[in-house]
């Protein structure tokens, strides 16, 4: 059974879903900035509405949480956007990576003892028994790493996550950092002993390699196109080169292996951001919308049926779910 935010339900039960999003997200120091970035619920629902509309159109009914612990992961009011929006969420339990996470804390720890026991009974807890006093469950094991390296700190949530994995079911989703870490996150999560079928490797989009994403996926892992949208910033490739790599990566047999998303922030936690007109090419294809709209449509110009796409966005999240 999959954890959602309200309650549990089965892999067929997961319907269209979307494997990495973000209801809400802040940079870890957002939470100091009160004075021109507080949050009001009422506002942030009423941000949240037109994204939640977009999705309900389209018949997405799952959408996976990938907000990291530090970065305003709210378990009690994601249950609460569910249950308004009535859309299915899954809620992460994890830590970013070290160049923008929040590292003091079990740096500090460091020096009193295992870290990476504090780490694993952390995320076991939030999926057995529930994050904090929300009675909200963690669904799936959110991992980060650094671009060009897997540092000492982000190895300890590796080992930590893929511990709780084998012991769950519950799968392993990733953020690799401007194209890099892919084939190492899967080896290193392969060797810990976690399934290959258990395991997303994130972000793999950023890379247009196409040996690259081959070195991955022979692993026997699965990897997400999950930055569609996210054009031409931090060295970010456009959807045209995305679905070129895509489209290739389907011909060439790895179908059941591959996911799609966003990696949409719909509310964006601290001060607003306001585009300058310079950035209007940035920001033309960041909705949640974007995959259906456009992706998919030019999937299929490329080359990909309706089957394959029906099995990326349908079958593949169950079968990545399938042990939990």
């Amino acid at each position: 059974m999959i954890n959602t935010v309200t309650g549990q339900i089965a892999a067929q039960e997961l319907g269209k879903t979307l494997m990495h999003e973000h209801i809400q997200f802040g940079y870890p120091g957002y939470q100091g900035d009160v004075t021109y970035g507080g949050w009001k619920k009422e506002e942030a629902i009423a941000t949240i509405k037109t994204s939640m509309n977009i999705v309900n159109s389209h018949g997405v009914k799952t959408i996976v949480d990938a907000t990291p612990n530090e970065c305003g992961r709210d378990a009690a009011f994601l249950k609460e956007v569910s249950e308004t929006f009535s859309i299915q969420l899954i809620c992460s339990t994890g830590f970013y990576y070290e160049g923008e996470g929040a590292t003091a804390y079990f740096k500090f720890r460091m020096a009193f003892g295992d870290i990476v026991k504090e780490i694993e009974d952390m995320m076991h807890t939030e999926i057995t028994k529930g994050i904090g006093d929300t009675g909200v469950k963690a669904g799936v094991i959110k991992l980060a790493t650094s671009k060009d390296q897997i540092t000492d700190y982000e190895r300890a949530f590796f080992t930590a996550g893929a511990s709780v994995a084998k012991e769950t079911g519950v799968p392993i989703i990733t953020h690799t950092q401007e194209g890099t870490m892919g084939p190492d996150q899967a080896e290193l999560l392969l060797s810990l002993g976690v399934p290959g079928d258990q395991i997303m490797i994130g972000h793999m989009d950023g890379n247009t390699n196409i040996e690259y994403h081959k070195k991955t996926l022979d692993q026997g892992v699965r990897i997400a196109f999950d930055r569609c949208g996210i054009q031409f910033i931090i060295g970010m490739p456009s959807d045209a080169e995305r679905v070129k790599i895509f489209s290739e990566l389907v011909k060439a047999g790895y179908t059941d292996r591959l996911h799609l998303s966003h990696d949409m922030v719909v509310n964006m936690l601290g001060r607003p951001i306001v585009p300058l007109p310079e950035h209007a090419p940035i920001f033309e294809r960041l909705y949640i919308g974007n995959i259906f709209d456009n992706i998919i449509p030019e999937l299929m110009e490329a080359g990909v049926t309706q089957e394959q796409i029906d099995q990326i966005m349908h079958q593949n999240p169950q079968g990545i779910f399938s042990k939990a």
